[in-house]
């Protein structure tokens, strides 16, 4: 019961589509602009750089909330598994970002939601979040190239970490059950990316740039 509380805690607080509703007050449905996505890279080219970072902020920090409330309500009593539901909590907020239902379940692709989950679940988790993101990016400028080495480096360290006693009490069956949401997580993203791969494979992916104009489709 507790996983589906913090599921559904954190499906409320994704359902904060920061990027249509910035949109909406410029006067744009970005869904229907750029790549259609109602995320932080879209925004980022549609709108410029101003509302790329503040569509960042908004979607990082519902997923940070997310996960604050499962801590304040399951912190004393199942503070042994807090890690496991912390990771429910921000799976629920990556889930409402993706597929908010008031939207036809088409939102963004996770990532800055994601980055919610790095910032808040433990502090070993932000160095290399940060290092994996921005030195791809720095070199390529391709975010979806960042965004798939993230995952890839957060299901790797999720395990290192568990199974070196980082999370604390949490028993190997619980932490087998932390490693499967992860790698939920993780497929998911790929799957949310499959185009972004095959444009990557092919060598046409779309650059992003932070302080130039961006080339919209």
């Amino acid at each position: 019961m507790e996983r589906i509380i913090c599921l559904i805690i954190g499906y409320v607080f994704g359902l904060f589509q920061t990027a249509y509703f910035y949109g909406k007050a410029h006067g744009i449905d970005i869904r229907q602009h750029g790549s259609g996505n109602s995320g932080t890279t879209n925004a980022l080219r549609v709108l410029g750089t101003k509302a790329g970072l503040i569509v960042f902020a908004g979607d990082c920090i519902k997923c940070i909330l997310a996960v604050v409330v499962a801590r304040l309500v399951f912190g004393g009593s199942h503070g042994d598994m807090i890690y496991l539901l912390c990771i429910y909590a921000a799976a629920g907020a990556i889930l409402g970002h993706n597929f908010p239902f008031y939207m036809g379940f088409k939102g963004g692709k996770g990532i800055a939601a994601t980055a919610g989950l790095i910032l808040s679940l433990h502090p070993y988790f932000i160095p290399m979040g940060v290092i994996l993101f921005f030195g791809s990016f720095a070199i390529t400028h391709y975010v979806s190239l960042g965004s798939l080495l993230v995952y890839a480096g957060l299901m790797i360290e999720i395990v290192i970490c568990g199974q070196t006693g980082v999370f604390g009490d949490m028993t190997q069956v619980q932490l087998y059950e932390m490693y499967g949401v992860a790698a939920i997580l993780t497929v998911m993203a790929y799957w949310k990316h499959r185009e972004n791969i095959g444009r990557l494979l092919r060598g046409e992916e779309r650059k992003t740039y932070l302080f130039k104009k961006n080339k919209v489709d």
